[in-house]
């Protein structure tokens, strides 16, 4: 059984499920590797510095994640001379229905990759089981080519906490997407946060 599903069994009360949400979700960002964190947004500064590009990629949640990122990233970073290059590939539905119609699923991302991609990009591969077979394929295609790999996973971490070159884990039960989703966007936010701080000073 899931936290979530436990917390529900013994607290049905909304306000003692809130407490215990909010409790649970503490307890798994304690848990955050602050240097894998650092790692992270480090790659986000060194990409923006050599000019390469950042592409996000997802699926359900981890899409809307994805486009949250890039606009965080690209946009909220408020560097518009020296900008963060980022973009997500979750974004285009025409493109990802005829990757999709045409190639299959499991093709969405790395169909992409093969075209806009180019050695020393950065690729952040948002995943709460971190096994989706679309992500997997795009990330092992990213390390062959040169890329830069970063993976947001929650769960066990699955195989995206194995292959890719960065890992921040949300080490949760599996099935708690709730949880993990959570700490994803506050990764996102916290990457945000520090690069617009960046990017501030540098016009002082």
């Amino acid at each position: 059984m899931n936290k979530i599903d436990e917390l529900y069994q013994e607290k049905p009360q909304l306000p003692l499920f809130a407490r215990g949400y909010l409790d649970y979700l503490s307890q798994v960002l304690a848990q955050l590797d602050a240097t894998a964190i650092a790692s992270f947004v480090e790659t986000l500064l060194q990409a923006r510095a050599r000019e390469a590009q950042i592409f996000f990629i997802g699926n359900g949640g981890s899409a809307a994640t994805a486009s949250h990122f890039a606009n965080d990233i690209a946009i909220g970073s408020r560097s518009a001379t020296k900008p963060f290059r980022a973009l997500s590939l979750t974004d285009n539905v025409a493109i990802l229905t005829a990757i999709g119609n045409d190639y299959g699923y499991d093709e969405i991302f790395i169909r992409q990759l093969k075209i806009l991609m180019h050695p020393g990009d950065v690729v952040v591969a948002i995943s709460a089981s971190g096994n989706s077979p679309n992500v997997i394929k795009a990330i092992e295609y990213a390390n062959a080519q040169g890329a830069i790999t970063v993976g947001l996973t929650g769960f066990d971490g699955g195989k995206l906490k194995e292959l890719a070159q960065i890992n921040v884990h949300a080490p949760t039960n599996k099935g708690e997407y709730g949880p993990v989703e959570d700490v994803h966007m506050i990764l996102d936010h916290l990457a945000g946060a520090f690069l617009m701080q960046v990017c501030q000073a540098e016009r002082k």
